[in-house]
């Protein structure tokens, strides 16, 4: 794919002042450069984002109906009355009901844990969910990254004598279910200062907020913060202030002493004594976690999270790996499938986003092929399959564009919606899906910008080879952990050559390994650029070309840096390619 670049040179005042913040942390100007992108234009800033503090995390009882819901869970145990954990089927809620179970279950044994089935439940509180608490005796349900729209079940469940306390983070409607209490910063009247937990870090907040009620250590409660990690990373939610906190020691903890759970799947996954990062829990760990619910059911994944002994984890492991085995098949035959459709519409090319329908699709993965289709189109995607008479799925965005507001545009055709900015689950009529089409399609139009829908890579830096130090790696690995509005930075080198060493490798041999010298230092660098494999011949020519790329780690070489090439452009002749500029 040919991006299209975007690099804003600095201006002459932030070259002195990155100067001088470099000077005073003992970091190149091209790193203090980045931190005064990032807002971070003080030391004391920059120490306190390089090493994030858990004394930082926010007080819990900030956040409303805090007080209440510490207060109605001592009165549940207090009345040793049974509690159940509830929560979502993908890796947030998963993750969210292993956490608190987990966590009470140090102090209190009459709890226990439910994962809706996707296929007989549907996302949310479901009516089987509420029937399976009253048979069991079920007093007080702890629901986590679902439920903020669940009125009528919530009602229903309050008719029958069970109280919900409510951990989510979506957005809630200007209506809210009749629970005891409801945690939600993004609820309009929540004053808590940071918006962008996930339904995990909710849930930590609440176990938070109940340790300190009783007088728990902290330390007690800080060994779960893996599992906030893992939610952090496969939620998307933004890596930034508390988040970034949690990730950041969540990540210590993953790496040092993590879960039986947790440490069954790095095992599973090949990624033992490897420094894993946010990367590896999006692309390696988090799909495995998801994909019992996506092909089966989500109890599963919580019955490995939960596992106090190591063999019987590592078998759980095993099993949910053949499921991701599994949806890996389906994923790519629907992921073809509906490539297939595309091509066909030719109305699709002038068109600004996608919606696509099947009524033999499975729903577990329909949000993962609509996250392909964003990736392949640049547009905002829908993709839906059959249920009945009802239509159910999944919406996903390209950067900068709210997707969830487009489909609450469309609220009078939906039954059901719910989501963030970026992805979103949405339920209607089959029928009512042609309509659905041209209002989404009609919101899109008249929202989003032309630049929103090209392939658009933004490169942080200008860079030569000789910047490549040793020591500019350690301190590029500070600004870890990675993920949204803390992004990994993209580095640019112009006017590279093939040392004459570079070679098309894989099985289809669809990557390059890369051997590249610049025209400042001798320096040969190492590279790879997955499934680049069309630009080997012009690399080949001896000319010279440009390349974005990210530094990381040479899994097989660990003392060794490696470029991994996001975009290789070729200098034309007499045009040089430079990346284009936005000021």
């Amino acid at each position: 794919m040919q991006f299209k670049w975007n690099y804003t040179p600095p201006a002459d005042t932030q070259v002195n002042a990155a100067k001088d913040l470099g000077e005073k942390l003992g970091i190149s100007p091209i790193l203090a450069s980045l931190l005064i992108r990032r807002g971070i234009t003080t030391e004391s800033a920059a120490k306190r984002f390089f090493r994030p503090q858990l004394a930082d995390l926010i007080n819990p009882f900030l956040m409303k109906d805090m007080d209440v819901a510490v207060d109605r869970l001592n009165d549940a145990m207090g009345r040793k009355e049974r509690v159940m954990v509830y929560g979502d089927y993908d890796v947030d809620g998963c993750t969210a009901v292993a956490l608190v179970y987990k966590f009470l279950r140090l102090f209190y044994s009459n709890v226990d844990y439910y994962i809706p089935n996707r296929y007989d439940e549907g996302y949310g509180v479901s009516r089987k969910g509420i029937e399976y608490a009253r048979e069991t005796g079920v007093k007080l349900i702890i629901i986590l990254d679902c439920g903020i729209k669940a009125i009528d079940e919530i009602a229903y469940a309050k008719e029958l004598g069970i109280d919900f306390i409510i951990c989510d983070h979506h957005v809630p409607d200007e209506a809210m279910p009749p629970a005891v209490a409801i945690l939600n910063p993004k609820r309009p009247d929540d004053r808590y200062p940071f918006k962008h937990l996930c339904g995990c870090g909710v849930g930590f907040k609440f176990m938070q907020g109940w340790a300190k009620n009783n007088g728990i250590p902290f330390s007690k409660l800080s060994p779960f913060l893996d599992f906030c990690a893992v939610s952090i990373a496969a939620d998307l939610v933004p890596v930034v202030e508390e988040n970034r906190i949690m990730a950041y020691y969540g990540l210590k903890q993953l790496n040092q002493n993590p879960s039986l759970g947790l440490k069954a799947i790095i095992e599973v996954c090949n990624l033992a004594n490897r420094e894993l990062s946010m990367s590896e829990i999006c692309f390696r760990i988090g799909p495995r976690i998801n994909a019992s619910g996506r092909m089966e059911n989500g109890r599963e994944s919580v019955e490995l999270l939960v596992e106090n002994d190591y063999a019987n984890a590592l078998e759980k492991a095993r099993h949910i790996d053949q499921y991701n085995e599994q949806r890996k098949d389906i994923d790519k035959q629907m992921t073809e499938e509906a490539n297939l459709i595309v091509s066909k519409l030719e109305t699709q090319k002038h068109q600004s986003s996608i919606v696509l329908y099947d009524e033999n699709w499975k729903k577990g993965v329909v949000g993962i092929v609509a996250s392909r289709l964003t990736e392949i189109y640049y547009r905002p995607t829908v993709v839906l399959t059959r249920d009945g008479d009802l239509a159910s799925g999944s919406a996903r965005s390209v950067a900068g564009f709210d997707v969830y507001a487009a489909i609450k545009s469309c609220r009078d055709l939906l039954l059901n919606f719910g989501g963030h900015t970026y992805a979103a689950g949405l339920t209607l009529r089959w029928d009512d899906i042609p309509k659905f089409k041209t209002l989404f399609q009609q919101y899109v139009e008249e929202h989003i910008a032309p630049e929103q829908t090209e392939a658009t890579l933004h490169i942080d830096a200008l860079i030569d080879f000789k910047d490549i130090s040793r020591k500019f790696f350690h301190d590029l690995k500070n600004f870890s952990p990675f993920g949204p509005e803390c992004t990994k930075p993209v580095f640019a080198t112009l006017g590279v050559y093939d040392y004459g060493t570079s070679k098309v490798v894989g099985r289809e041999q669809e990557h390059i390994k890369l051997e590249l010298v610049d025209s400042k230092s001798s320096t040969i660098v190492n590279g790879i650029a997955f499934g680049q494999s069309a630009a080997a011949r012009y690399i080949k020519s001896k000319r010279a070309f440009d390349i974005a790329y990210t530094l990381e780690a040479n899994v097989f070489k660990r003392n060794q840096v490696q470029l991994q090439i996001e975009d290789i452009r070729a200098e034309e002749a007499g045009t040089p390619t430079e990346p284009t500029t936005e000021e």
